[in-house]
């Protein structure tokens, strides 16, 4: 088998790369959602709402840089592009939305989907031997679960 410098298997590297990318561009369409939601929300929430929507925001930005820095480490070249983001996402968009429980909702499908992809990812990058990717797909899905709780008791569920 041919092996990176971090002792990977370069084939099944390139395929995780691949799926760091797709991840990656899909966090930042979810990255710009929710820029979306903390300057368009109304309402009686507007306060409560404007404030979590920007702590999403911020996380998704620490989230985005690592995701980049993850593959340049595993030598892959991510993506940079708003057209490679485009053609790559496969989370929701959301445009003009004010409305408090829509964009929660928006929320909830978008980490969902983020959800899916990162567990893909995490079975790769188990299967790669690839403990650095895994153990960074772990943590993202367990925050994200458990946000995923705590907005859909927001919303009541």
């Amino acid at each position: 088998m041919d092996k990176n410098i971090l002792g990977l298997d370069k084939k099944e590297t390139q395929n995780l790369v691949e799926k760091l990318n797709g991840l990656l561009s899909n966090f930042q369409i979810y990255y710009q959602n929710l820029r979306g939601l903390h300057w368009n929300i109304k309402g009686k929430n507007f306060f409560e709402l404007h404030v979590k929507f920007e702590e999403f925001y911020t996380d998704s930005q620490v989230k985005i840089d690592e995701i980049a820095e993850r593959i340049l480490t595993i030598q892959g070249k991510p993506l940079h592009t708003f057209q490679d983001y485009i053609n790559e996402a496969s989370v929701p968009v959301g445009k003009d939305i004010s409305n408090d429980v829509e964009g929660v909702e928006l929320v909830v499908n978008s980490l969902s989907e983020l959800l899916k992809i990162e567990r893909s990812i995490l079975s790769l990058s188990d299967e790669t031997n690839d403990e650095g990717t895994n153990s960074m797909m772990s943590d993202f899905i367990a925050e994200q679960e458990k946000t995923i709780w705590m907005l859909n008791s927001w919303l009541g569920k």
